[in-house]
């Protein structure tokens, strides 16, 4: 692997910021001319799942290849910015340090912190305080998967000292929230029905938190093995020249029991 100086990154990082400005000016390109923020919009969010994928999959040449282009997505966003007069890329930069260096006064200030908690504590101090008027879970973008948003809410609420001190103080608020839920059930409530199920999910990702576990990426396990599985019952049907549609419950149940025996022998 090669070794990139500082300088060198520099020189590298001036070139892209070149090549986004002669793709966005006269005679550039007329894909790269014609985009705004908001065309932008879905393919930065495509981009940073690609680049979550290679991290899953341990890829490292692939995640190189994806953080890449993250990085074209903030290039090309601050050439936008360049061209509206409202900032730029060195705008984008000089913020971000000034940003890291004010959040970690542990480390380029006189401030002690002894442990993570405490690390923290005072970067959750710091940034309500540049928050204003905002409250600490406003910053939360609302487009985030809910599963995640959720965790990252408690985690936040958790730095003040909102939260459980254990797992089984959770468990008891999981077994009132799936109460809640079979009441609104049985009363064939749907607005409370909606309300309860999302509360008893919330309470779940809190649990999940509690015993160090990524709730987004729990259930993203669980869809890759449902596919996965779901998958081998749709190849079985197939080299048998039938249908899925005409196939019973009882026997896709039993096909999915081979698959789970399989794929599991597998992963030994």
């Amino acid at each position: 692997m090669s070794k990139v100086s500082s300088g060198k990154a520099g020189e590298l990082f001036e070139e892209l910021i070149e090549v986004v400005a002669t793709l966005r000016g006269e005679g550039g390109c007329p894909w790269d001319r014609e985009q705004t923020r908001e065309t932008l919009k879905p393919l930065m969010v495509e981009e940073l799942y690609e680049a979550l994928d290679a991290i899953d999959k341990k890829d490292e040449m692939r995640l190189r290849e994806e953080l890449g282009d993250m990085l074209l997505h903030i290039v090309f966003h601050a050439q936008i910015g360049r061209e509206k007069n409202t900032f730029t890329v060195e705008d984008v930069l000089e913020y971000l340090i000034y940003k890291m260096k004010r959040r970690h006064p542990h480390v380029f200030g006189e401030v002690e912190a002894k442990n993570v908690e405490a690390v923290l504590l005072n970067w959750e101090k710091i940034k309500e305080e540049e928050r204003e008027k905002t409250g600490m879970l406003s910053t939360l973008p609302r487009s985030l998967p809910a599963l995640l948003r959720a965790q990252a809410m408690q985690e936040r609420a958790s730095r003040v000292g909102f939260d459980w001190n254990t797992p089984e103080e959770v468990e008891k608020k999981v077994k009132e929230e799936w109460e809640e839920f079979r009441k609104a059930w049985e009363d064939k409530d749907p607005e409370r029905m909606k309300e309860e199920w999302g509360d008893l999910v919330f309470a779940l990702v809190n649990l999940a938190r509690h015993l160090g576990i990524q709730a987004e990426e729990a259930l993203q396990g669980t869809n890759d093995r449902f596919t996965e599985r779901f998958g081998f019952i749709e190849k079985e049907i197939k080299e048998q020249g039938r249908e899925l549609s005409g196939v019973s419950l009882e026997e896709m149940d039993s096909l999915w029991e081979k698959a789970k025996e399989k794929f599991t022998l597998g992963k030994k």
